[in-house]
Order: structure tokens, then sequence, then C-alpha cells
């Protein structure tokens, strides 16, 4: 017989702590923005959000280009990515991030409000890792944000944290 394991995480990441956890949202639509930015202020992470609004401006931020050319800000540790971006869509932004060896280990979430079964597909082609289809609930919204929350943050360990 197998002894019974401790499943609590190894650590909790709690406003209390110093490091602030960097998330990058890309998402054009300003309510769904403001959904985000509501649903991580509940939450138990002490965190800095960026919103970029447009494929163009994901890259622009990740690579130091252009408005960002001399910003000092960290490369997020989690990417929230919108399939349907202005410009470069997220499909694109998903493909040229996880072709890049300076970015393509940051962990990208798909959230979008597709569900198609193409779209599903070929985010994970892509190397998403994970796709989560947007609640239009703001309670279901609430609580998916906190299940992200709670695994990326407690559960998996990210690469400097």
């Amino acid at each position: 017989m197998l002894p019974v394991q401790d499943m609590r995480p190894a650590r909790e990441v709690t406003r209390t702590e110093a490091k602030p956890v960097e998330i990058l949202l890309a998402e054009d639509r300003p309510g769904d923005v403001g959904l985000t930015k509501r649903a991580f202020e509940k939450g138990k992470l002490l965190y800095h959000l960026t919103v970029t609004g447009s494929g163009t401006k994901t890259l622009e931020y990740l690579r130091k280009e252009g408005k960002y050319a001399n910003s000092a800000a960290p490369l997020p540790d989690l990417i929230l990515l919108d399939l349907n971006l202005p410009g470069l869509d997220g499909r694109e932004v998903l493909a040229i991030t996880k072709a890049d060896d300076r970015l393509s280990y940051i962990p990208v979430i798909v959230m979008t409000i597709s569900q198609d079964e193409e779209d599903i597909w070929k985010a994970y082609k892509l190397q998403a890792n994970c796709y989560i289809t947007k609640p239009v609930n703001w309670d279901d919204f609430m609580n998916v944000i906190a299940k992200l929350e709670e695994f990326w943050f407690t559960v998996v360990r990210l690469p400097g944290r």
C-alpha cells in the first residue's frame, strides 16, 4: 500500500509576497479587460497586469520593440491570449511566441469566446498551454479566473518563481 501523500501545494503565492506575478493580457475588448481585472483583484495574487490590445502590440511588448523598446518591465510569467485580436490575430501571436527561444517557455493560455473545435485543435498544435472558452456569466468568469490563478500560480512551478 502506498503512503498517503500531502497534496497541498509546495507554496502558495499570496498578496503578501514581495514580487508580483507578471500577467500579460492580450485582449482588445474593453469589457473583457475590465472583467479580467476585477476577477484578479478579487483573487489572492499579488500581480501586475499588462494589457495589450492587438497582436502587434503584444509582440512588441514581448520583444521590447516599438514603444516598449526602453521598457524595464520583466517578461510575463503567464500570457492570457484572445484569438480574435486586431492586426496579427492570436493564432499568429501564439505561433511566433512559441517559435522564439526567448519567449517559448512562457505559458500561453488561450482565452477566447470561440468554442470551434478547429480553433481548439489549432491552438494546441501551435503549443498553447491550455484553451479556455470565456464564460459569459459573471460568476462563471470569476470562477474560471480563480481556478486559473490557483492552478498556474499555486500548483504549477513556473521558471523564475
